[in-house]
């Protein structure tokens, strides 16, 4: 019995795209092709982790041209490099500014000097933005590795997108077939959409927080 999560979020039928890789590399240029293409990023969706198949498909061995049409394989949203890039210069950008605004207001409080004032924050800022940048770059990168390591890469890479006209729908079969992909091919499917699939799902924003529903009796 294949078992997995009842945590449905919402259901919906759609129409897509889809395809198997065995180069990360090319499943990667070739969902980057999309995006050039017009192809929304919220429409690619990728494999999930090896773990997460395995436990949502109950340890089956199952041809990853088949997990294709299946609306239990796990996914989970292309993150682009410039996804990576975005959030390392919000997040530099508001750590750093936190940073130089709570140092300089320290030292006006301690009638430091201007021109000190301005150096300390300034160089406060950057620190603890580049802290914060490099922290941010390791999280998602691993986040974006996700379902594409070398294991995953062997059984197969899946690749998931969402068509809304038949001229796109024949643009994205001939990306992804340029691409070397595999049993490329168009379904219609009924998706559930689950917490687990969401971005950054694992991200626990307070720490102090265990990891029980919370509003439940």
């Amino acid at each position: 019995m294949i078992a997995f999560s009842e945590d449905i979020l919402d259901r919906m039928r759609t129409r897509e795209v889809t395809g198997v890789f065995h180069s990360r590399k090319a499943l990667i240029d070739a969902a980057e092709e999309l995006l050039v293409a017009g192809i929304d990023r919220a429409d690619i969706d990728v494999s999930a982790s090896v773990d997460e198949l395995d436990r949502r498909l109950n340890y089956q061995s199952i041809p990853a041209a088949d997990l294709t049409d299946m609306p239990i394989t796990p996914r989970q949203s292309f993150l682009g490099i410039d996804d990576v890039q975005s959030a390392e210069a919000i997040a530099g950008s508001i750590a750093g500014c936190i940073a130089a605004i709570a140092v300089a207001a320290t030292l006006v409080a301690r009638g430091t000097e201007p021109l000190y004032v301005g150096i300390l924050s300034i160089l406060s800022g950057l620190i603890v933005g580049g802290i914060a940048v490099t922290r941010v770059r390791r999280r998602l990168y691993r986040e974006r590795a996700l379902g594409l390591e070398k294991q995953s890469e062997w059984q197969g890479l899946l690749i998931w997108v969402r068509v809304r006209s038949p001229e796109k729908e024949a643009e994205a079969q001939e990306i992804l077939t340029r691409h070397a992909g595999q049993a490329v091919h168009v379904h219609e499917i009924d998706l559930a959409s689950r917490s687990e699939d969401l971005p950054l799902h694992s991200l626990r924003v307070d720490p102090w927080l265990g990891n029980e529903r919370l509003g439940r009796p």
